[in-house]
């Protein structure tokens, strides 16, 4: 079976593949679950929504906020990631994105703004893990667009993961569970960066997440060299790679890690990679496939 819908500013596909004796009520239930859990992380999530609890607790500045483990667990991994890299990932990068144009909700096209100070990093955001509450030191907006759909797909997988085999997919970031229809690795194609409907690679997996950041997604209309990954201490969106796609046993990782490394670049992203065990591969401006960590062995170019 399989299903469609529309969260967190990309299309959701789910597909499943069941055991002998499966009622099809029973799988239509369990794929309207772990929508609805896309649909719970996108209200607790969205920089674009004005009454989501993200944009609620953020207005509450010098005070403790207690806030529910749909914005906990994405905001405390980022956090992580914020460090790991020296802040070249940081979470308060909200009033950039904005700055740069990427402040318009996806489904109403409305104009988002928000009071922030310049100054702000990821070091102003603080989180008790005893009371999971959140303090913010100054006005600031938390961008979680390179963990929570991650986070949404790991928890829709875990809903999934007694069928023989199911995709999580959203919008090309996915996670593959079990086998396919004909009980083998799923086959997963990455998008070629210059011609959407083709695609340039394909990697053969089970149990994993694959998640791919590109500066072909969503660029500034006035800025061709800006996009909306965009490192926060340079104000500049890097072109090192046009793709850079991560393979690992989480969505959320797997997110994080592809927009980390395409963020701090040619050595420190393969470096990255590489000290925390997982693997994946760059794609250059000129087209070249650089693999990084691993075993390549299972993947396949695309002629």
């Amino acid at each position: 079976m399989r299903k469609t819908k529309l969260y967190m500013d990309t299309v959701v596909d789910i597909q499943v593949v069941t055991r002998e004796g499966t009622s099809e009520e029973e799988v239509e239930a369990t794929i309207d679950h772990a929508f609805d859990l896309f649909r719970k992380v996108e209200q607790a999530c969205s920089r674009f929504s004005p009454d989501s609890e993200l944009m609620n607790v953020s207005r509450v500045i010098g005070k403790p906020v207690q806030i529910s483990p749909f914005l906990f667990e994405p905001l405390r991994f980022a956090l992580e990631m914020a460090k790991l890299t020296d802040g070249e990932f940081d979470p308060a990068i909200g009033k950039v994105m904005e700055e740069q144009g990427f402040n318009r909700h996806y489904l109403t096209d409305s104009f988002i703004q928000n009071p922030a100070d310049d100054s702000v990093t990821y070091q102003d955001i603080v989180l008790d893990e005893q009371y999971r509450t959140l303090f913010l030191n100054k006005p600031l907006v938390i961008d979680l667009g390179a963990v929570a759909k991650g986070f949404a797909i790991d928890l829709a997988a875990n809903e999934l993961k007694d069928f023989k085999g199911f995709v999580v997919n959203a919008g090309g970031d996915l996670f593959a569970g079990g086998v396919d229809q004909k009980g083998e690795p799923w086959k997963i194609g990455i998008q070629h960066p210059e011609k959407k409907d083709e695609i340039i690679y394909v990697i053969e997996t089970s149990n994993q997440a694959v998640c791919t950041s590109g500066s072909y997604e969503r660029k500034n209309a006035k800025l061709p060299r800006m996009h909306h990954i965009i490192n926060p201490q340079t104000k500049e969106s890097p072109n090192h790679w046009v793709s850079s796609t991560v393979i690992a046993p989480f969505a959320m990782m797997a997110d994080a890690f592809s927009t980390a490394t395409f963020l701090v670049g040619n050595e420190k992203g393969k470096k990255l990679i590489e000290d925390v065990n997982l693997r994946g591969f760059f794609i250059t401006p000129e087209l070249q496939i650089v693999h990084v960590g691993g075993n390549s062995n299972d993947n396949k170019k695309m002629d």
